[in-house]
């Protein structure tokens, strides 16, 4: 299993490098080939990561924890590749008959293919690298990439989000640095000033780390990831970031990079509770979460711009992560874990819709939007049902996930702390499907754009059918291998193992 770890490492850098030097189709062929490769890859993972560690030389190592976000993540890049072949034919139409337009394009697409397989790339690595330093230097080059693939559409506004996210996200890394070097201090003087924040030993020589410094470290990494996350407040460069990507990068951003962003923060609860107990770190995140949903609830009832309200939606589920894991029982942590793999396929659902909608109305403006359902056969009922995910409904994967957060809770005595939670999905729920019914069944008026019935591209639909089978299988009747890997990650954040 050691050669799998390798070849996941291997194979994004090789899409990165095809994208470079090839034309066009060659690249988009290999980046689908690659996310596949990938996804594949982290599934045959998934048995050996469901009882022990697989390790390859002293770099890479990955655990069931590393597991569930590696799944994520290589499932969301394979679906996005997919469907940026899609996504990008339209220009590719308009370029063929111009050839300035023609030459913009190919830049374009080059910048494209290179910064999509460089962000899954980063995002393949940081669950699967050895060490807390390891694990900055990876988000940080989620950072930069990711910045990058925010400004690609070269338009003022894509401009400004981008600057902002890199300001605010660096900010937060530099927070977040503090908080490695911190921990590295507080090992060091138990390991002594040669180790180099391994997890293994870090882990093991956790009951004995001074109390102060891992008490500073742990909070300066809430908030220095949690700007990654998207924790309120620290959460500001989200909503833009997310409206002006391109639709693919979108899905990427909400669907794997906030949650490779929470992974971080997960390590260093595992060593805060082992060294200190778990009833500091579970407040801390019983904070940062609640403040998060309390935001997000209350923000998606006044979103007119649809990829904002999928933004706002991410926040909220961000939150939900931190709700669980803050109350402290197995089956939250449970549910955090199912949670993360159905919000992967659920966001990276819900904004592959979003791009469909804005593809067909030309706008993504809610109030330019009307009879979608009628317009887009295939893609309209599949953006409700996406939406229908993401707000908890059954049988899809985020009922279970949050019913198993919200029955941990009440089992660990934080009754009042699940009706809040209850309230606040339920408002998010109202926000959601009201913005969501009106641009699928509301008439369209007189100034509205009519686009004629049909769907852009059919590999932008096709994707977002795989997402709605995996959110049917993961709530009717997880795999197997899931469900062990899922039980073997919380005796992991239980210390247990």
């Amino acid at each position: 299993m050691s050669a799998v770890l390798i070849l996941l490492i291997v194979i994004p850098g090789v899409a990165v490098v095809v994208g470079a030097l090839a034309p066009r189709r060659v690249a988009e062929i290999t980046t689908v080939v690659c996310g596949v490769a990938v996804l594949v890859l982290a599934v045959l993972l998934l048995p050996a990561l469901a009882t022990g560690t697989v390790s390859a030389g002293h770099y890479l190592r990955a655990d069931a924890l590393s597991g569930v976000f590696l799944l994520g993540v290589a499932f969301v890049y394979a679906v996005t590749g997919v469907f940026a072949i899609g996504y990008l034919s339209h220009e590719a139409h308009l370029a063929a008959t111009d050839p300035a337009q023609a030459r913009a394009f190919a830049r374009y697409s080059r910048r494209f293919a290179i910064g999509l397989n460089a962000f899954a790339w980063s995002m393949v690595a940081a669950p699967l690298v050895n060490g807390l330093a390891l694990l900055w230097i990876a988000v940080e080059i989620t950072t930069v990439v990711s910045a990058l693939l925010v400004a690609l559409d070269d338009t003022e506004s894509a401009a400004e989000a981008a600057w902002k996210y890199v300001l605010i996200a660096s900010s937060g890394l530099g927070i977040a640095l503090l908080a490695t070097i911190l921990m590295y201090y507080a090992g060091a003087q138990v390991l002594g000033q040669s180790y180099d924040l391994a997890f293994d030993p870090l882990l093991s020589a956790a009951p004995g780390l001074p109390a102060t410094a891992v008490h500073l470290a742990f909070v300066l990494a809430v908030v220095g990831f949690g700007t990654k996350v998207g924790l309120f407040p620290v959460h500001t460069w989200l909503p833009d970031a997310h409206a002006e990507a391109p639709t693919p990068v979108s899905a990427m951003l909400s669907g794997s990079l906030l949650a490779i962003s929470f992974y971080a923060i997960l390590r260093y609860y595992q060593i805060t509770a082992l060294s200190v107990g778990p009833e500091f770190p579970q407040r801390v995140l019983l904070v940062f979460g609640g403040l998060s949903l309390l935001l997000a609830a209350f923000s998606l009832l006044r979103q007119r711009d649809v990829k904002r309200l999928l933004a706002y939606s991410s926040v909220e589920h961000m939150g939900i992560l931190a709700i669980g894991i803050g109350v402290g029982a197995p089956v939250a942590f449970a549910g955090v874990l199912l949670h993360v793999l159905a919000h992967a396929a659920a966001k990276g659902n819900a904004f592959m819709g979003a791009g469909v909608l804005t593809r067909a109305f030309g706008t993504k403006q809610l109030s330019g939007m009307r009879d979608a359902i009628g317009r887009l056969p295939w893609s309209g009922p599949l953006f409700l049902l996406s939406v229908f995910a993401l707000t908890a409904m059954p049988p899809f994967g985020i009922f279970r996930s949050e019913f198993q957060i919200v029955s941990g809770a009440v089992a660990g005595g934080h009754g009042p702390t699940a009706a809040v939670l209850v309230v606040l999905v339920t408002l998010a729920f109202v926000g959601l499907t009201a913005a969501s019914t009106r641009v699928l069944f509301q008439p369209a008026g007189g100034g509205s754009p009519t686009p004629a019935r049909g769907e852009p591209h059919v590999l932008m639909v096709l994707p977002v059918l795989v997402g709605i089978l995996v959110l049917l299988w993961l709530g009717l009747h997880p795999p197997q291998t899931v469900v062990d890997l899922i039980g073997h990650g919380v005796a992991e954040l239980q210390g247990a193992l």
